[in-house]
């Protein structure tokens, strides 16, 4: 039971020393790591379940490891954003490794990848014809940015000199059950405005909506916690 006890602390201590780096260190989305950003997080989360775990030893010297690194990983982050040249040569730089729809041979071995990497990553763009590339570069995190020639490139509107209307973004004003009373008096609405709409669908009460909100098109769209929608089981 004691023991039990002592993983519970040391567990929870864990997670929130854990969230702290976390918030600390930087939001970096998992695409945008660099490999060496992946292995530190690894690495950090390691020491924390064996710290939460190993009952063998005492805990500070595991903490300490695990603030060590964490305080490393951010002196590195504040290097890197402060001094160019110290992260071109800690996280590496962008490589163009197709140009003109000829492989950069060259390249291609420096950045130690196979041609097969290279089609891979090309298909998932929807690039099946290496003709079609104008430029592919390997970013430091390893992902491929690629531009097409000017032929290949879909038409936009400004190509056809066609006005279209800024989207915007949606209003939300109501919110698994609660009204959100800021974003009303940001329309310049009232309640009696948003009871109108809500009438008009056949809702009476604010809580029986789980979402509504008005695009900027001016439509009002409603979700109800009782919608009964007639889903296919399977898809083909």
């Amino acid at each position: 039971m004691n023991e039990g006890l002592v993983v519970i602390v040391r567990s929870i201590i864990g997670f929130f020393s854990l969230l702290i780096f976390t918030r600390i260190i930087g939001k970096e989305q998992i695409s945008q790591l660099t490999f060496f950003d992946y292995v530190l997080g690894i690495t950090i989360g390691s020491i924390a379940a064996t710290a939460s775990t190993d009952l063998s030893s005492r805990a500070w010297p595991h903490w300490v490891s695990l603030l060590t690194w964490a305080a490393l990983g951010y002196i590195m982050e504040v290097i890197t954003l402060k001094w160019r040249s110290a992260a071109k040569y800690f996280e590496g730089q962008p490589a163009i490794i197709i140009y003109n729809g000829k492989i950069l041979e060259k390249t291609l071995k420096n950045e130690r990848y196979r041609i097969s990497d290279i089609l891979s990553l090309l298909r998932n763009q929807g690039i099946f014809d290496i003709n079609q590339v104008n430029f592919a570069i390997i970013e430091s995190n390893g992902r491929l940015s690629v531009m097409k020639k000017p032929e290949y490139q879909p038409l936009t509107p400004k190509d056809m000199n066609i006005q279209v209307q800024d989207n915007g973004l949606n209003t939300i004003l109501i919110y698994d059950g609660i009204l959100i009373e800021n974003n009303l008096n940001e329309l310049k609405k009232d309640r009696k405005w948003l009871m109108e709409q809500l009438n008009k669908q056949g809702v009476y009460d604010i809580s029986e909506v789980f979402l509504a909100y008005v695009a900027p098109s001016g439509s009002f769209y409603i979700d109800k916690y009782s919608d009964h929608v007639d889903c296919p089981d399977e898809f083909v």
